[in-house]
């Protein structure tokens, strides 16, 4: 049964892209503001298709992902596990990646290149990105895979630490043979996100070991299916890079510049999430209600993100909950009681849906000129 709703999830997405000639637009649009210094890129690297254990063929997920309005996606599909190998043989492990880079060529969507190492625990799974040739990184010993994806400069990640299938009290357990792997430049991420998870001690191994914070999809079937008619959007990874290429992306996943996002979900070390909270929000305006002394704000939440704060200012709000929501491209009217004109103030808000170490929710402030 299941397996028909995807057939019939398949062909209507199929029928909308004929008809609409190609013309990628969705009302789920993921958008965030660049930071300073660097472009935020949409990504989501752990992707799979039907040359693994995936039900949809690559070209759908670009064109989920152009719908989505991302900017980068890897199709990881595994190596050593191959469900659908009698119906689809394939002896090329890199014929999903050429597939999904002929759908996208006339696209402004990157592909990476990317194949997930899959093992039971304690290795556990692991994507392997920016590779070059998937086939020579299966291997028998997952040593020698993970040394092949090195030899090819992969940046590789830990796929959903906190699986019960890997972890079964629902916490991740960083084994020896991960341990070996962060030193030996062999792991550098891991997902605090992974499909509709969120895992706080992930994000506390994360930190600890200096490995890039991650969120990811890990689809299966259909993203309308597992996520829009749910009212979800998909889970991302925004990358900070200097500019949208490969190579600067590549670069930045070294360097641990990410945040993960999942609907209102953020996550990240606070030297990025804080820049991309501050420029989250615009304020639209800052003026004095008439013969009060009464500052009213108007805040703009520029991302698709609803984001929910809390008022940490000195200043006490005059006529709405100091904990609030501003929707996603939505503007939000709030007043300070100031008691006095000021031509600047400062304001600190919370942000609650945000996390930047485990429990740990990051305030932002903004200095704002009065009108």
């Amino acid at each position: 049964m299941k397996n028909q709703l995807y057939l019939i999830c398949f062909l209507l997405i199929s029928v909308f892209v004929t008809a609409q000639e190609h013309e990628h637009q969705s009302s789920r649009t993921l958008s965030f503001p660049d930071i300073p210094g660097y472009k935020s890129l949409k990504t989501d690297l752990h992707i799979h298709t039907v040359f693994s254990d995936g039900y949809v063929w690559p070209n759908i997920r670009v064109m989920e992902a152009l719908r989505d309005n991302l900017d980068a996606i890897s199709l990881t599909e595994h190596l050593e596990y191959q469900p659908h190998l009698a119906d689809i043989p394939h002896p090329d492990r890199n014929r999903s990646y050429e597939i999904a880079m002929a759908e996208a060529k006339e696209h402004d969507l990157l592909i990476i290149h990317g194949s997930e190492i899959t093992r039971s625990a304690p290795i556990g799974h692991n994507n392997a990105v920016f590779i070059k040739d998937a086939n020579p990184i299966l291997q028998d010993k997952a040593e020698a895979a993970f040394s092949e994806a090195k030899k090819q400069g992969a940046f590789v990640f830990w796929n959903h630490p906190a699986w019960h299938n890997q972890a079964p009290k629902g916490n991740p357990i960083l084994s020896g043979f991960q341990k070996e792997r962060i030193k030996n430049r062999e792991l550098h991420g891991i997902e605090v996100i992974n499909s509709v998870d969120y895992a706080q001690e992930s994000l506390a191994l994360a930190l600890e070991h200096n490995l890039t914070i991650m969120g990811t999809s890990d689809i299966h079937g259909l993203i309308d299916w597992d996520y829009t008619v749910k009212g979800n959007q998909r889970p991302i990874t925004l990358v900070f890079a200097k500019e949208k290429s490969i190579e600067s992306m590549q670069e930045a996943l070294f360097a641990g510049r990410t945040v993960a996002v999942y609907n209102d979900l953020m996550v990240g070390k606070e030297e990025f999430l804080t820049p991309l909270l501050q420029v989250s929000i615009v304020v639209k305006k800052a003026s004095y209600i008439k013969n009060t002394e009464v500052l009213e704000l108007e805040l703009e939440n520029v991302t698709s993100s609803d984001l929910l704060f809390q008022n940490e200012s000195e200043y006490s709000f005059y006529d709405s909950s100091p904990v609030f929501e501003i929707g996603a491209g939505e503007t939000k009217k709030v007043s300070l009681k100031t008691l006095a004109h000021k031509d600047e103030i400062t304001l600190k808000l919370k942000a609650l849906g945000c996390f930047i170490a485990p429990k740990v929710q990051p305030i932002i402030q903004w200095n704002i000129k009065t009108d």
